[in-house]
């Protein structure tokens, strides 16, 4: 074991991973938030999305049945219950799912995660694995992109009020959530994986366990960008472009201009 460097020093070395490896600097990002995005590349973003926030939850569950520490229990908790909300109302996923019907989707169809990317299930199965099975400081460093992810959400909800039709303070509800949630978890979670990793290899093990996750970030968006974008190769049993859609493109401007959202008004408010 060899001695590790200060905690500055090591946060210093997350961050730059951010820096170099989060997924905001992907071209469908890029995409997105720029209003290059057809509705129905957005609605396949939607829906791939939808499975990675489902599994959150679930990956939450498995890390707490490891921990022995009830303080460590009660902290994380709060997690599953943002994501999940309360028994009629409220949580990340129901926000998310506002999203979803706002873009012209049945919020059933994409709940039921038929259509998802192989792509999408392999990486994020692949996450929740990772957080079940590996070493406890592993885990919560892989829960560290949080850190990059105000800037990401602020680009977003500013991004899609100004380019996309559908977009407004209730379809972008999740966003703006989690600009209040996430630097409550980031707070606890770089603590603890600062606390803990407290020799060169556990910090080398933090460092791997964070790679891995932007890697699982970025691999959904080039699962998207490959069948949604270019070459445009659909996998079988994925989302067709068609399945689960309650509304066309024509219908969701009639009723943002209807209820006063039009894009025009969203910028003025923003």
């Amino acid at each position: 074991m060899h001695p590790a460097p200060d905690r500055n020093a090591f946060e210093a070395r997350l961050r730059a991973i951010g820096a170099e490896r989060y997924h905001d600097k992907h071209v469908f990002h890029r995409m997105l938030h720029g209003g290059q995005c057809t509705l129905t590349q957005v609605r396949a973003w939607v829906i791939n999305r939808y499975y990675y926030q489902s599994r959150i939850p679930m990956k939450d569950a498995a890390f707490m049945s490891r921990v022995d520490d009830p303080g460590l229990r009660r902290a994380w908790r709060r997690r599953i219950e943002e994501h999940d909300g309360g028994l009629q109302e409220g949580g990340g996923l129901r926000r998310w799912l506002k999203l979803a019907e706002a873009t012209g989707l049945d919020p059933d169809y994409v709940a039921s995660t038929r259509g998802v990317l192989p792509g999408t299930r392999f990486a994020v199965d692949a996450y929740v694995s990772f957080v079940r099975e590996k070493p406890m400081l592993e885990a919560v460093a892989s829960s560290l992109t949080e850190m990059f992810a105000r800037a990401i959400h602020e680009d977003r909800i500013a991004g899609l009020l100004e380019h996309y039709a559908f977009a407004n303070d209730n379809a972008l509800s999740y966003f703006r959530q989690r600009l209040k949630e996430a630097p409550r978890e980031v707070e606890f979670g770089l603590s603890y994986v600062l606390d803990n990793a407290d020799t060169m290899e556990k910090q080398d093990a933090a460092a791997a366990a964070l790679i891995f996750k932007t890697d699982v970030l970025w691999s959904q968006l080039d699962a998207l960008h490959f069948a949604y974008v270019a070459p445009g190769f659909i996998p079988p049993g994925a989302w067709n472009g068609r399945d689960g859609v309650s509304a066309d493109e024509g219908e969701i401007a009639q009723a943002e201009r209807t209820s006063g959202h039009d894009t025009e008004h969203c910028d003025a408010g923003d």
